[in-house]
């Protein structure tokens, strides 16, 4: 089997990168080891989609069908809850409905009104998300094939040789790992993976508890924390013991009961598991995302504490980072080198995750230490200056890839502008190119753009915000080049998307 690009991996980010890959005219073939069945487990808690990740979802037109899947899931959950008056989880949909986004801070929360005219966060199972991507996938001819065990790789210059478990082989001009924290693809192609180890156990299950209702949630439970989820059934917990000595092997009721009572201070009885996973705050991130033909997105790249709900999203957002590059680089229409970019900008946002999960781990421990700066931080919170930070920083809002860019429109996910007499701005990069925007009627803008219709679309009309004559859009969203309509836009025009 031969193939333009090989990703490893038929999770979520390996099926968007996949989507983006098709959408730019390449063939990728994503090889998945598990089946649906094997992969209920994933499934397990909520996932949320934040503001930055909707943003670029909603480039392809799939935030629609994302909201639809929520709401589906807030039905069903709804349907298997007893009536509360003040409930929380028709507070919830109260506030998902007004666009409030922001999440929390190891428990703190992060509130703020957008007013947007989008979603700004989403709520969902992961196993939703990923059939929306792969109707998505399906849509666009990107072939998928679960059962497939990658056993090993090899980078052989001109190409990449991936052998299955089942002695098929399979080529291709490159090979992106998205196969998760213990990536296979990651430990072959020797990329150091350095960070720190576990200080802590968490556990999520599927459990019929005796008494549901003499267990509460807290974050500040005795011995860590108690989550019962707005999912009928599912219970979590985190304890501060060293992290789990033991990661695959199957969760038993009785293990579950005793991380309950360890946790919580309570008696609580279990008196059966349907499902269950345990997860820690390992922490560690790849020195680098390519080496050579191969390259690493998602957990592959980096992996950290689950609370905050970020690492979902920085995943994504890594396989829409490259996906339109490794395409221009697949068809020869740019330099190797514009891979390069893709470790330059995705890494350093990685690490600024990291650092900030690593300090909602220690936020969460137990004790009145921690007790009082959790209130010093919830005043803090309480500036708007200060909240408006936390909540970039959580949504990914902040992210600048050239922050010492001249103009600060350049590295910066483009506004949500209204093109006067041409729609919205983020409504017209759904067909992956990148896009040229003529904002002062110049020929010459028009111009710089001649050889590359098949990359970049020139788009006329005006926006009173803009502080440029012309802006060029990468297919990410990202703004890659403002200005005049001078010698530096064909410059830029070559650096982004080849010489025309």
């Amino acid at each position: 089997m031969n193939t333009d690009v090989l990703i490893v991996g038929g999770g979520p980010v390996g099926l968007l990168l996949a989507c983006e890959l098709k959408l730019a005219g390449v063939d990728p073939l994503v090889l998945e080891a598990d089946t649906g069945q094997q992969r209920i487990t994933r499934s397990l808690g909520m996932r949320s989609l934040n503001a930055r990740t909707l943003h670029t979802l909603g480039l392809r037109g799939l935030v629609e069908p994302l909201a639809e899947a929520q709401w589906a899931l807030f039905d069903e959950i709804r349907a298997g809850r007893e009536p509360v008056e003040g409930d929380i989880v028709d507070g919830l949909v109260y506030m998902l409905k007004q666009g409030f986004s922001g999440g929390h801070f190891s428990g703190l929360p992060l509130i703020g009104d957008t007013g947007n005219r989008v979603p700004e966060m989403l709520m969902l199972k992961q196993h939703q998300l990923e059939r929306v991507l792969a109707e998505h996938a399906a849509g666009l001819g990107v072939e998928v094939r679960s059962g497939c065990r990658v056993a090993e790789i090899a980078d052989e210059g001109d190409g990449v040789v991936a052998t299955l478990a089942d002695g098929r082989v399979v080529r291709a001009g490159y090979l992106v790992g998205c196969d998760g924290g213990r990536s296979l693809v990651r430990k072959q192609s020797g990329i150091p993976f350095t960070g720190t180890s576990a200080t802590m156990t968490g556990r999520t299950a599927v459990a019929q508890l005796a008494d549901p209702g003499a267990l509460t949630s807290s974050l500040r439970a005795p011995g860590g924390l108690v989550n019962l989820s707005l999912v009928p059934g599912e219970v979590a917990t985190i304890e501060f013991d060293g992290g789990p000595a033991e990661r695959d092997a199957p969760i038993t009721a009785e293990e579950m009961q005793a991380s309950i009572r360890r946790a919580s201070g309570t008696d609580a009885v279990v008196l059966s598991l349907e499902a269950g996973i345990r997860y820690s705050d390992n922490t560690r991130h790849a020195e680098t995302y390519r080496k050579g033909r191969i390259l690493l997105a998602g957990d592959a790249a980096h992996v950290h504490s689950p609370i905050g709900g970020q690492g979902l999203n920085l995943g994504l957002q890594d396989a829409a980072n490259l996906g339109w590059k490794l395409a221009l680089v697949v068809r020869g229409q740019a330099p190797e080198r514009l891979l390069d970019t893709y470790t330059a900008e995705r890494h350093p946002v990685a690490a600024r995750v990291l650092r900030n999960t690593r300090a909602q781990v220690a936020l969460m421990r137990p004790g009145p230490q921690v007790d009082a700066l959790r209130e010093v931080l919830s005043e803090a919170l309480e500036l708007p200056e200060t909240r408006k930070h936390f909540i970039a920083m959580a949504n990914g809002t902040d992210i600048d890839y050239a922050p010492d860019a001249p103009r600060s429109l350049v590295g910066r996910f483009v506004p949500d502008w209204e093109i006067e007499g041409a729609g919205w701005v983020r409504e017209s990069l759904g067909d992956g190119r990148g896009l040229l925007l003529d904002l002062a009627g110049a020929p010459e803008t028009r111009a710089a753009a001649k050889g590359r219709d098949d990359r970049v679309r020139v788009l006329a009309g005006a926006v009173d915000q803009a502080d440029a004559a012309a802006v060029l859009v990468r297919p990410d969203g990202y703004v890659a080049w403002a200005g005049a309509a001078e010698a530096d836009l064909a410059d830029a025009l070559d650096a982004w998307f080849g010489v025309g």
